[in-house]
């Protein structure tokens, strides 16, 4: 996710060789200094290779099998060898390898899924990280009652903030709440912390994974900042900015 931001980020924050940069990333030098001199900030892509096996036709159902054995004991769970010999009864004409593969592969992407919460400290060193997030505020304008998205983003360590209120919660407003936070604080933190907002995140994935969406991928790109998502359900992972919302909202 994000490698052309990556690159950005370790060549024009970070000042490092396109040398070091290759060694850090597996790229090569040519990719990396073509990267560099495009003019936007949009990952270059590349057309999906597109591969069969024999074994697409029956995933469904072993993928079933696997899902029910992994609620089992493990002296009861059946064999990659059990697992080949029941997809050959029902036609399977491949081979045995391709089902050890696969079935090692599903294991180690249930291996990798999160079993129990995780808890990170709140404590952040200057200029490391910023948070974000939206409020729904109500106002009194022209004397009508009127709905305002404000935009809270707050620098961790300090608890320095900056609001910004819009009709609306589109990524024209987004950007400009950054733009704005980032000229009053004088600068731009290494890392920025949101919840999955849709306009952040296109799709949630397994864990940590995420379908970042294209625009804010190319706005973190252009401000050289990395983007962190907190877990579903997980508020309290931006707890300062959270907090922000509530105090703010009493205050003004």
């Amino acid at each position: 996710m994000g490698m052309l931001a990556k690159i950005r980020r370790m060549r024009f924050r970070d000042q490092l060789s396109v040398r070091e940069i290759t060694r850090r990333t597996g790229l090569s030098r040519n990719t990396i200094r073509h990267w560099l001199k495009q003019d936007g900030s949009a990952e270059p892509r590349y057309a999906a290779r597109v591969t069969s096996s024999k074994l697409d036709a029956y995933k469904e159902q072993l993928n079933a099998w696997l899902q029910t054995d992994s609620h089992r004991a493990k002296r009861e769970r059946r064999t990659a060898k059990v697992l080949f010999q029941l997809l050959q009864a029902q036609g399977y004409p491949g081979g045995y390898g391709r089902v050890v593969a696969y079935v090692r592969e599903w294991q180690a992407q249930q291996s990798a899924g999160p079993r129990r919460p995780g808890y990170v400290p709140l404590k952040f060193e200057l200029g490391e990280a910023f948070q974000f997030d939206w409020s729904c505020e109500y106002v009194v304008i022209g004397g009508l009652r009127r709905r305002l998205e404000v935009a809270h983003v707050k620098l961790a360590a300090s608890r320095v903030f900056h609001l910004v209120a819009y009709p609306m919660q589109s990524h024209e407003m987004l950007f400009d709440a950054h733009t704005r936070a980032f000229i009053a604080f004088g600068g731009v933190p290494r890392r920025g912390i949101y919840d999955n907002m849709k306009t952040a995140v296109d799709r949630v994935g397994r864990g940590k994974e995420r379908v970042v969406n294209a625009r804010f991928q190319a706005m973190c790109s252009y401000y050289l900042f990395e983007p962190e998502f907190c877990n579903r359900a997980a508020g309290w992972e931006k707890g300062i900015v959270e907090k922000n919302v509530q105090d703010r909202r009493r205050q003004l």
